[in-house]
């Protein structure tokens, strides 16, 4: 059953990532980059800080950087348990794989970390903002999914390594979700 899953990833895999092109590289460079979600964050930053004010919004900073470490850490606990190797150190895939960038990163690449953290913060800000902001949401999803099929573009993840951080990243998220407005609820105006 495993290695029927395990090749059929392999097969999607390089059926999405040959769909690139060298016209479309940077546009998914620049996606993939986790400094591009900087401006989002500052914003998702300042919408909380409008909403809840200095306190609340200090939790919520908190909260975020905790919910990153652990489904960061939580992502490197997996590619070492696991050790799925990356598509460009699959053996099988060996000149098949249209690695963008210089290099392919660690050995190792379940789950996807880049998926799991921008589903956590995203889904996060999704559920925290929905009474405030709902249309919010939409965007941070759709930014989401951008970045988790930048992996496979980029030839770095397959498709079952992000779609486990995507649902990696949506159960820390409701998790830190419930602790975060639970303890914005304690804290007074």
């Amino acid at each position: 059953m495993w290695e029927g899953l395990i090749e059929y990833d392999k097969e999607l895999f390089l059926y999405l990532n040959n769909l690139g092109t060298p016209a479309w590289d940077d546009f998914w460079m620049f996606v993939t980059n986790k400094f591009t979600a900087i401006p989002i964050y500052l914003t998702l930053l300042v919408l909380t800080y409008r909403y809840w004010g200095f306190k609340k919004t200090l939790l919520v900073v908190v909260t975020v950087a905790l919910m990153i470490l652990v489904t960061d850490q939580l992502s490197n606990f997996f590619k070492y348990g696991v050790q799925r190797l990356r598509p460009c150190y699959d053996p099988e895939l060996d000149g098949l794989v249209r690695l963008v960038k210089n290099s392919c990163g660690g050995k190792f690449g379940y789950f996807s970390a880049h998926a799991a953290n921008n589903f956590a913060v995203t889904l996060f800000f999704t559920f925290l903002l929905k009474p405030k902001l709902r249309h919010i949401g939409i965007f941070l999803v759709f930014w989401a999914f951008l970045v988790s099929y930048s992996r496979i573009y980029i030839g770095v993840h397959f498709p079952l390594d992000v779609v486990s951080g995507a649902l990696i990243g949506l159960v820390f998220s409701w998790l830190f979700t419930k602790l975060a407005i639970f303890a914005v609820d304690k804290i007074p105006l």
